[in-house]
C-alpha cells in the first residue's frame, strides 16, 4: 500500500473504494471477488435439466443474440455443453428477417429438426408466448438472460439476476456473464475440471466489454482474468481476427477490445448473419479461421460506409421531424436496420437527448432502436408506453421495440410530454457537464504517472478512464489532421512552464474558436504513454475544452 501513488488513492476514493481490503482487491492482478452461481434463481434447476437431458441423449439447441454479447454467449455455452454431450447445436436469428429474441417460426424449425431442449443466452426473459409455444411442442426451455424484465416474463426456468425473485448479489452481469455462471454450475455438478470453465473467461471479457455493462464487482474480476487469457493467444480464431485488423504484438486491453475487436464481431450480425462470427471464434486453427475472419473484415468495412450514409440521412430527417423535440424519434423508413442502433447513439450524443430510429418492417409495423444519455433510463421512459408495443425490451441505455406504424405519433407525443415534464422540474437535466477527477498542471503529467494509472484498468462503463482538468494553459503549434480536418494535435504550456502534447479526435470544428495560437484555455482529458519504434511519448487525449479570461 505504501508504494501506491496518492493520486491512485484519490481516484479510488472517488469511485467509492476506501477500505484497505477493497483497494487491494480492486488493484490485484488476481482478484477474488466472485459469487456462488447457485445464488442465481433457478440456476440449479436449469443445470439439473441440462445434465439429465445430456444423459438421455437429447438434442440441445443454444438460442442466442446477434451482437458480441450474444455471439460470445453462444460460443461459451456450446463449449461447456460439448463437455457433456455431442448433441449440441446453436441458432441465432436474423436481425432483418426475425429480429431480436425468440420467435415462433424459429422454434418450429428447431422442433422439426429434432431439438428437444432450448437454452437461450442473452435473450428471452419476456418471451412469454414463445416459451409457452416451445413447451406446447414438447420441448424443454431454459432462459438465461440479463435484460430488464416487465410483468410478462416467460413462464419457464428463467435465470436472470434482474428478476424480482433473484437474490444474486450482483445485478449487472452481461448475457455472457450469466452464461458463464451457468457453466460454473454445470462444472460443479458434473465434477468437470475447473479448467473447463476458467478457459472460457476470454469470451466473458469480450461479451462483457461489448455490452457496456459496469466493469465493477464480479465483472471486473472476470474481465481481468479474461484479458490475461486473451493475451496468451490461446484461441486461434480470435488471434487471427486480431492479426487481420491490427498489430498482433500490441497488448489487448478493454479499450482495444471495445474499439478494435468487438466492432468486427458485431458487424456480422449488423450486415448479414452473426453465425459467421461464431464460426470465426470457434475455429480450431488459423487456416480454419481465415475465410470467416475475412468475411468479418469485409462486413465491418461495409458497416462503416453504410453507417456514415445512414447518419447523414437521419440527421437530415431529424431537422425536419423532431428538431425542437426533447425526444428525438426519427422515422427513417430507408435506414439500414443493422446500423440503426449505432446511429441512434451518435444522434443521442449530438443532441444530448434520448434518440430512437424507427424503420419500416412487415405488415404495417415498424422496428425501433433507441439510445439514451446517462441522465435518463430509456427502459423506464419507454415503459410508460408499454401498451403501444408489440415487443419491447432492453435496459437503461438502449432499447428496442416493434409496434404498429400508425401508433408512432402517439409514442412521440407521450414521450415528449414526459420529458418536458422532467425538464420543467430540472432544467439542467441534459446539460453536458465536464467532470474531472483531479486538477493537475502540465508538469504533473509524467510517464511515471501514466504507467501508474494502468493499475486502474480495465476501463469501461462504471470504471471510466480518469479525467484530469488542467487550467490556465496556452495553446500553440496547432496542426489539423484527417480528410476533413476533423482531428487536431496541439501543444499547451502551463504556468509551471511545462509543455504537454494534446490530441483531439473528431471534434476539431466544435472547438475551432479555442484552437488559436496564444488562446488561454482549460482542458479536460486523459494522459497516455505510448511507444513506437523504441520512441516513447505522452499524449493528453482531450475530452473537452473551455476558454478562460486571463
Amino acid at each position: 500500500m505504501e508504494n501506491i501513488n496518492p493520486i491512485i488513492f484519490e481516484l479510488l476514493k472517488k469511485r467509492g473504494i476506501e477500505d484497505k481490503d477493497e483497494i487491494l482487491e480492486f488493484l490485484s492482478d488476481k482478484p477474488q471477488k466472485t459469487h456462488n452461481p447457485f445464488l442465481l434463481h433457478n440456476l440449479e434447476a436449469g443445470v439439473d435439466l441440462i445434465l439429465s437431458s445430456a444423459r438421455a441423449g437429447k438434442q440441445i439447441v443454444i438460442y442466442g443474440d446477434y451482437d458480441a454479447d450474444g455471439v460470445t454467449s453462444v460460443v461459451l455455452m456450446r463449449e461447456i455443453l460439448l463437455e457433456l454431450t455431442d448433441k449440441v447445436s446453436y441458432y441465432i436469428p436474423s436481425r432483418f428477417d426475425e429480429g431480436y429474441g425468440l420467435n415462433i417460426e424459429a422454434i418450429d424449425n428447431i422442433s422439426k429438426k429434432g431439438g428437444n431442449v432450448i437454452i437461450t443466452v442473452d435473450c428471452g426473459s419476456v418471451s412469454r408466448r414463445e416459451a409457452a409455444y416451445a413447451q406446447s411442442l414438447g420441448m424443454d426451455i431454459i432462459i438465461t438472460d440479463h435484460h430488464s424484465i416487465n410483468d410478462e416474463k416467460a413462464d419457464c426456468i428463467l435465470i436472470n439476476p434482474k428478476q424480482k425473485e433473484c437474490s444474486y448479489p450482483f445485478k449487472h452481469l452481461a448475457g455472457v456473464g450469466v452464461a458463464f455462471k451457468f457453466a460454473q454450475g454445470l462444472q460443479k455438478k458434473a465434477n468437470l475440471p475447473k479448467s473447463t470453465v476458467n478457459r472460457l473467461l476470454d469470451l466473458v471479457a469480450i461479451g462483457t466489454v461489448g455490452d457496456i455493462v459496469p466493469l465493477i464487482d464480479e465483472n471486473r474480476t472476470m474481465v481481468k482474468y479474461g484479458l490475461n487469457i486473451l493475451n496468451t493467444k490461446a484461441r486461434p480464431g480470435i488471434n487471427t481476427l486480431v492479426s487481420a485488423i491490427s498489430n498482433n504484438s500490441t497488448k489487448i486491453s478493454s479499450e482495444r477490445l471495445a474499439f478494435g475487436v468487438i466492432p468486427y464481431i458485431n458487424a456480422a450480425g449488423r450486415m448479414d448473419n452473426a453465425c459467421c462470427a461464431v464460426e470465426a471464434i470457434i475455429a480450431g486453427t488459423k487456416e480454419e479461421a481465415l475465410d470467416k475472419v475475412a468475411e468479418l473484415v469485409e462486413s465491418n468495412s461495409l458497416r462503416k460506409k453504410i453507417q456514415s450514409e445512414t447518419y447523414d440521412y437521419c440527421i437530415e430527417l431529424a431537422e425536419n421531424q423532431c428538431l425542437n423535440d426533447e425526444f428525438k424519434l426519427i422515422e427513417a423508413e430507408n435506414a439500414h436496420e443493422g446500423v440503426a442502433g449505432i446511429v441512434a447513439g451518435k444522434i443521442k450524443d449530438k443532441y444530448s437527448r434520448p434518440s430512437v430510429i424507427v424503420t419500416d418492417s412487415d405488415n404495417g409495423t415498424v422496428k425501433g432502436t433507441g439510445r439514451s444519455p446517462e441522465a435518463i433510463n430509456l427502459y423506464e421512459l419507454l415503459s410508460n408506453c408499454a401498451e403501444l408495443f408489440q415487443r419491447f425490451g432492453g435496459h437503461s441505455g438502449a432499447c428496442g421495440f416493434t409496434m404498429e406504424k400508425h401508433k408512432v405519433p402517439e409514442l412521440r407525443r407521450r414521450i415528449n410530454e414526459v420529458l418536458s415534464g422532467m425538464i420543467a422540474e430540472d432544467s439542467s437535466l441534459f446539460d453536458i457537464k465536464e467532470k474531472a477527477d483531479l486538477i493537475a498542471l502540465p508538469g504533473d503529467i509524467t510517464k511515471k504517472l501514466t504507467k501508474e494509472l494502468e493499475v486502474l484498468e480495465p476501463f469501461g462503463s462504471g470504471n471510466t478512464k480518469p479525467v484530469f482538468m488542467i487550467k490556465n494553459v496556452t495553446v500553440s503549434t496547432v496542426a489539423y489532421m484527417g480528410n476533413n480536418k476533423q482531428h487536431v494535435r496541439f501543444m499547451v504550456k502551463g504556468r509551471d512552464g511545462a509543455m504537454l502534447q494534446c490530441v483531439l479526435f473528431s471534434r476539431a470544428d466544435e472547438f475551432a474558436d479555442l484552437l488559436e495560437e496564444g488562446m488561454y484555455v482549460e482542458i479536460f482529458g486523459t494522459p497516455e504513454y505510448s511507444e513506437w519504434n523504441g520512441t516513447g511519448r505522452i499524449q493528453f487525449f482531450i475530452s473537452g475544452m473551455r476558454g478562460m479570461n486571463i
